[in-house]
């Protein structure tokens, strides 16, 4: 995991959810910009996944338990299509804040991932 990369997930993450529960908060139904703005962070998701997976050939191995790492980060990748889903199914306020929460644990997910990869001695 790169420590800059992973900050900028975070940064992008709490934008996109801040964005999403203003949205909310105002009555827009999920458009283009909550769901880009979630389509954005699925696909930092996914480039950190493909990083995750090459780092340790690369020397770089997390510290911690690489299974509670890939538990954190296939959980996230998931969160965000099920959200996302539900904000095309079900076209309400209620679903654009959704996106907003999913976005902000998705923050939340990256900063513990971060921990795990960087901070813990196993």
């Amino acid at each position: 995991m790169i420590e800059w990369f992973a900050w900028v997930q975070v940064i992008v993450a709490v934008i996109a959810g801040l964005l999403c529960l203003a949205l909310g908060a105002s009555g827009h139904e999920p458009d283009d910009f909550s769901l880009g703005a979630v389509l954005l962070v699925e696909i930092l998701l996914l480039a950190q996944l493909v990083m995750a997976l090459v780092a340790p050939a690369a020397g770089n191995n997390p510290s911690g338990n690489p299974l509670e790492f890939y538990t954190y980060l296939i959980s996230a990748i998931i969160l965000l299509p099920l959200a996302g889903f539900w904000g095309l199914v079900e076209r309400t306020k209620w679903s654009t804040l959704v996106l907003g929460v999913a976005a902000l644990a998705v923050a939340v997910m990256v900063v513990r991932m971060l921990q795990i990869w960087t901070v813990q001695s196993m």
